[in-house]
């Protein structure tokens, strides 16, 4: 039988009868990958749910998943919508206290978590859910608490409820208006929320992504890095794909991804920023390595795709000096560089999440790698623009998605209005009425402008701007976005709210700056040791002058601190989906920032 198409769980299980026992997704189990057909899923998806509603799960009854990317947490997450429920997922580097919070805030009942160290973390905090009724464990776990058990425990009575009839009345009576999920804002400041996206929210701004890339359809096959938790990577990295029926192959993790993009070839990717960055530092770190005439030859092939790019991107004919020179650079370096990558198949590449720098996105769109810069909020679930092959501006997030308005409004904050636009934050209706003008407008909180061929351009978050002690507005960002290209810079924050000076808290690429160290014959112990040598403190220095020259007086980095490690998830200084939080930043390296400003002289 059809479903109805206006909830995420109709389309699941019309894809699951049309393709059956074609492939609906892989992931990687003692190192190769195992393929789960559309049938199969299907077939689990109906036990799982059956099982739920013989543990009492009712419709808007919220579930949560606590777990990585895996074929488990896409088995939860469609079992739980399929019987009507809703779900919290929570990421998986969350803390104990940071799950606990999220379970109790969105009232889940049953809980689904991926091994014994989730588990551990929940049983940590028990007395704290009074809430919870029931955890699942997608492994088979030892234990005598009576709460838990395994979801091939769970799967088995719901075999035994034989109650598909009850099942199909479920699917049968969602409606685009009931609740999907909860996403949980990162947090960047204040206590997450959880933000209401509904069926007719998610299938919205699914059918939006797809009128934006027409070209996605079911011969493809995509790599799925973000995770599920985060609404860019539900939304375009699973939803868009069951949509279109195309192949989801899981990405072991970040720090794996490359190689499985090379074992994956995949046609499509959604990523954020970081990745492109490590990518970028990557191959011309290897460049910088290479042979004399090899490392000429990739220079040349490098400024042939800056001089052509422009024409490729606004679909212009190439004047034939470039194209000349292009088409040999594409047989002798692109071709090489982008199956050494495992990127020879790609279709399209979607970045977003945050800001890609615009000579980075050059590059990759120049080498042959569509990169489309996009945009968007967990509020928004979440794409609201993004650039398309046929309209496309670099340093733009592009045009906005069919039936999606965007305005400026008169302090440059941008505003949207849009049928992917969440119902609210849950049990917050202050909050909710906070971020929404009279006339119904969703204020983003980001700073922008629209140029005359409809691309927005995000500018800042309109909380991060910098206002010096002068009174002047910084935008922290495009400061911060032109450090970030530099190959020795891995990570920066710009520091300089009501200071007198702009100044910079700096994270090297440890592993380039220990072969400079090494090359120059600079001998270090430790990180600590390398980043106050004289002679690598000047480097930087000198690198850091050369990034701002072309800013204004007042926006150039006075003063910097080279800092002897990464900021990270567990540090508190990231959020899960890699964004900084400047405010902990600020908290942990106050000794390093107030040092910097302890002569206070201009």
């Amino acid at each position: 039988m059809a479903y109805s198409e206006r909830h995420i769980a109709g389309i699941f299980h019309n894809r699951a009868e049309r393709y059956q026992y074609e492939t609906f997704m892989r992931y990687k189990k003692e190192g190769r990958y195992v393929p789960i057909s559309w049938k199969e899923m299907q077939n689990m998806v109906v036990k799982t749910g059956l099982g739920l509603m013989s543990l009492g799960v009712r419709p808007a009854d919220m579930v949560g998943i606590f777990s990585e990317n895996c074929w488990q947490w896409v088995l939860c997450d469609l079992a739980a919508l399929s019987i009507g429920a809703a779900d919290a997922p929570i990421y998986a580097t969350n803390s104990a206290m940071e799950a606990a919070y999220i379970i109790n805030d969105s009232l889940t009942k049953v809980l689904f978590v991926s091994d014994k160290d989730h588990l551990d973390r929940v049983l940590s905090v028990r007395g704290r859910l009074a809430n919870l009724k029931h955890i699942v464990t997608f492994d088979r776990i030892e234990t005598s608490d009576e709460l838990v058990m395994s979801l091939d425990e769970l799967m088995a009575r719901g075999e035994a409820e034989k109650d598909k009839a009850g099942f199909e009345q479920r699917l049968e009576a969602i409606g685009p208006d009931d609740l999907a999920t909860l996403i949980y804002t990162s947090g960047t400041t204040g206590a997450p929320k959880g933000v209401m996206l509904t069926h007719g929210n998610f299938v919205a701004n699914v059918m939006q992504a797809y009128a934006s890339h027409p070209i996605i359809d079911h011969r493809d096959e995509s790599l799925s890095l973000l995770p599920w938790s985060h609404s860019l990577g539900r939304t375009v990295s699973l939803y868009l794909m069951i949509q279109v029926g195309a192949v989801v192959n899981l990405a072991e993790s970040f720090s794996t991804v490359l190689e499985n993009m090379q074992e994956i070839r995949p046609t499509l990717m959604v990523s954020v920023p970081r990745l492109f960055e490590k990518l970028h530092s990557g191959i011309f770190s290897q460049a910088a390595k290479a042979h004399p005439v090899k490392k000429k030859l990739f220079g040349w092939a490098v400024q042939v795709a800056d001089r052509a790019v422009d024409y490729i991107v606004q679909k212009k004919e190439m004047p034939a000096t470039i194209n000349a020179q292009y088409t040999l650079a594409e047989a002798l370096v692109f071709s090489k560089m982008r199956k050494a990558l495992g990127l020879e198949r790609i279709r399209i590449f979607i970045s977003g999440g945050g800001p890609l720098s615009t000579e980075i996105d050059r590059f990759f769109n120049g080498i042959g790698v569509p990169v489309h810069n996009g945009y968007g909020l967990t509020e928004t679930s979440p794409v609201t623009n993004v650039n398309r092959f046929d309209v496309f501006e670099f340093g733009s997030v592009g045009p906005a998605l069919p039936d999606t308005h965007v305005m400026i409004a008169p302090d440059g904050e941008i505003l949207i209005k849009g049928p992917q636009v969440m119902k609210g934050y849950f049990n917050k209706p202050e909050d909710t009425k906070a971020v929404f003008t009279e006339d119904g407008w969703f204020m983003t909180g980001d700073i922008g402008r629209i140029d005359d061929r409809g691309c927005l351009y995000i500018t800042d978050r309109k909380k991060d701007i910098i206002v010096t002690a002068g009174g002047k507005n910084i935008a922290p960002q495009n400061i911060e976005n032109s450090l970030l290209a530099d190959l020795l810079i891995e990570q920066a924050v710009v520091i300089g709210e009501g200071k007198k000076f702009i100044s910079a808290l700096i994270v090297p690429n440890f592993k380039e700056l220990a072969g400079y160290a090494k090359k120059q014959g600079i001998s270090f112990n430790s990180h600590e040791d390398l980043v106050k040598k004289p002679e690598i403190v000047a480097l930087y220095d000198q690198r850091i002058k050369d990034l701002m020259k072309d800013y204004a007086r007042v926006e150039q980095i006075r003063r910097f601190t080279i800092l002897p490690r990464e900021f990270t998830i567990e540090s508190g200084e990231l959020t899960p989906t890699l964004k900084i939080k400047r405010k902990v930043v600020g908290r942990n390296f106050a000794a390093e920032i107030d040092a910097m400003y302890k002569d206070d002289r201009d």
